[in-house]
C-alpha cells in the first residue's frame, strides 16, 4: 500500500445487520448495539443486536441447508470451489478488508494487510483442497462382513470468535467446517463484528448456498448463550477465555454438544545462554507485543538465564523504548489502541499491581496519547513467579521477565501453571530444544522462533487452554462424526 487513501481510511460499512438465510435482516427485536473505533473512541455504526429469536431463525436455515438445501447434494468438489472462490473474492478484496478490520479492531493496518489477511487466505484455500479427501477407511474384521467407516458432517455448528483477530479467527472456522459439508451459525465478538458480516456477503457471492452460513452479531449472554442452548446446534467451536468455556460447557450439557475450545495462556518464552540474543530478544518482543500483546499465545513469561539476563533485558528493553504506537491507519504505526475501554482497564490495573508487587518496570507503564485506548509497550524486569503479572492472563502490552539458573527448575517453572498454550526456547543446543519440547505442556512449542502459524499446523492446548485442535487434518476432523457401516456378504 503505497499510499493511504481516504476510501482505505474510512471504507464503507456494507452492512451491519444479521445474515440469515442469505438475508440481511435487522434483529428481530429492533435492538442495536454502537460499535467503536478504538484508536479515536468515535462511533462507527449501529449493529444489529441478535438474540434468542434472530438465532432460532439461523438455527432453522442452517438445519435446512444441510439436510435439504442443495449444500446437503453438492459434490465434495464443488464445496471446495466454493472456498477457493471466497479465498479469491477476499484477495481481490484485500485492500478494503484490511481497512475495515483495522477500523473495528484498532490493529496496525501493516498487520491487517500483510499478516492477517493472508493467514485468511491461506487458510480458506487448504481446506478447500481437503474437501474432497475426506473418507473412511475399510476394516478386516471376523465373519463374513465388509466394514468400512464414513466420515460424515457433524452437523449445524455453532461458532464464536472472538475480537483480537477477527477475519483469522471466521476462516480457521469457516474453513474446515464447509470442507466437511457442515453448516454454520456464527456470532462474532461484539467489539469486531464488521469484518464477520463482509466475509459472508462475499461468501453469497462465492456462491455458497443460502443458510449455509448464518452470522448474528449481538452479545455474549444474549445471542452466544442462545447458539450453545440452542437443541438444533450440533457442534459449538469457541475461541476466547476460560471462564467463558466453563459456562458454554455447562450450558451444552443437557444437549451433549461436541465442544472444541481454544482458550488462553500464560506462556513461557526460554532464552537459553548460548542462544542467539538478537534473534531471541527480537523473537520475545514479536512474540509479546504483536497484535498489543492481544494474543492468546502471548510469550509473556519470558525467563531468561541468570547469565545473558543483563544483556537480553538491555535490548528488550531497548526494542519496545522504540516501538511505534499510534494511528493504526500509519504505515510506520507498529502498535495500535487496545480493543476497548474495559481490556485498557484491566491492563492498566495489572501495570499498577506489578508496581505494587515488587516488580521493576523498565519500559511503558503509563498510557500512550490522549485519546483512544493506547498502552505503551511495558516490559517489567524482576519478576517473580508469585506476581499477578506473572501467573495472570494480562492480554495486553506487558511483558514480565524472570530470570533461572537450573535446567528441571526452569521446567518446573515453566509447567507451573493451570494454562498450556505455547511455549518457546531459543538455543543453539539441540538436545536442550527437544528435551523442553518434550517436557513442556503446550499444545504448541516453538524453538528459535515464535508466532509461527501454518493452515497445516493443529494449534490449540493442554490444561485450562482448551480442548480439541483448530488448523490442519486434526481441526477438520472436529468437524466429522465417523461412522461405522458392517455388511453381510452371506448369501
Amino acid at each position: 500500500m503505497a499510499t493511504m487513501t481516504e476510501s482505505i481510511r474510512h471504507p464503507k460499512v456494507q452492512h451491519s445487520e444479521c445474515f440469515i438465510d442469505g438475508k440481511w435482516r435487522p434483529a428481530i427485536s429492533g435492538k442495536t448495539f454502537t460499535t467503536l473505533n478504538p484508536a479515536t473512541e468515535e462511533v462507527i455504526c449501529e449493529v444489529a443486536e441478535g438474540d434468542w429469536a434472530d438465532v432460532d431463525a439461523a438455527v432453522k436455515a442452517a438445519r435446512h441447508a444441510l439436510e435439504s438445501g442443495p449444500w446437503s447434494r453438492m459434490d465434495a468438489r464443488d464445496r471446495g470451489r466454493c472456498l477457493y472462490r471466497l479465498a479469491d473474492l477476499i484477495e481481490s478484496q484485500i485492500d478494503e478488508l484490511a481497512a475495515l478490520e483495522t477500523l473495528d479492531n484498532g490493529k496496525p493496518i501493516r498487520e491487517s494487510r500483510n499478516a492477517d489477511l493472508p493467514l485468511v487466505i491461506d487458510c480458506l484455500r487448504y481446506y478447500a483442497g481437503y474437501a474432497d479427501k475426506i473418507h473412511g477407511s475399510t476394516i478386516p474384521v471376523r465373519g463374513n462382513y465388509f466394514t468400512y467407516t464414513r466420515r460424515e458432517p457433524v452437523g449445524v455448528a455453532g461458532q464464536i470468535i472472538p475480537w483480537n483477530f477477527p477475519m483469522l479467527m471466521v476462516a480457521w472456522k469457516w474453513g474446515p467446517a464447509l470442507a466437511a459439508g457442515c453448516t454454520i451459525v456464527m456470532k462474532p465478538a461484539e467489539q469486531t463484528p464488521l469484518s464477520c458480516l463482509r466475509m459472508a456477503q462475499l461468501a453469497k457471492e462465492a456462491g455458497i448456498p443460502d443458510g449455509v452460513i448464518n452470522v448474528v452479531p449481538g452479545f455474549g449472554p444474549t445471542a452466544g448463550a442462545s447458539v450453545v442452548r440452542h437443541p438444533g446446534v450440533d457442534k459449538i467451536a469457541f475461541t476466547g477465555e476460560h471462564r467463558t468455556a466453563q459456562i458454554i460447557m455447562r450450558d451444552a450439557a443437557e444437549t451433549l454438544k461436541r465442544l472444541t475450545f481454544e482458550l488462553g495462556g500464560k506462556s513461557p518464552n526460554v532464552v537459553l545462554p548460548d542462544a542467539d540474543l538478537d534473534r531471541a530478544a527480537r523473537g520475545a518482543y514479536i512474540g509479546l507485543f504483536l497484535n498489543q500483546g492481544q494474543c492468546c499465545c502471548a510469550g509473556s513469561r519470558v525467563f531468561v538465564h541468570k547469565d545473558v539476563h543483563t544483556e537480553f533485558v538491555g535490548r528488550v528493553q531497548e526494542l519496545a523504548k522504540n516501538r511505534r504506537v499510534g494511528d493504526p491507519f500509519a504505515p510506520e504505526t507498529e502498535q495500535g489502541p487496545q480493543i476497548d475501554q474495559a481490556q485498557f482497564d484491566k491492563i492498566m490495573s495489572y501495570i499498577e499491581k506489578g508496581t505494587q508487587e515488587g516488580a521493576e518496570c523498565i519500559a511503558g507503564g503509563a498510557r500512550a496519547h490522549d485519546r483512544g485506548y493506547f498502552v505503551q509497550p511495558t516490559v517489567f524486569d524482576r519478576v517473580t513467579d508469585d506476581m499477578a503479572i506473572a501467573k495472570e492472563e494480562i492480554f495486553g502490552p506487558v511483558m514480565s521477565v524472570l530470570t533461572f539458573d537450573d535446567w528441571d527448575d526452569l521446567i518446573r517453572r515453566a509447567n507451573q501453571t493451570f494454562y498450556g498454550l505455547a511455549a518457546a526456547v531459543w538455543t543453539r543446543d539441540i538436545a536442550k530444544a527437544h528435551d523442553f519440547a518434550r517436557k513442556v505442556r503446550a499444545g504448541t512449542v516453538w524453538v528459535n522462533c515464535y508466532d509461527v502459524f501454518d493452515a497445516a499446523a493443529p494449534f490449540g492446548g493442554f490444561k485450562m487452554s482448551g480442548q480439541g485442535r483448530e488448523l490442519g487434518e486434526e481441526g477438520l476432523k472436529a468437524y466429522t462424526e465417523s461412522k461405522t457401516v458392517t455388511v453381510s456378504l452371506d448369501s
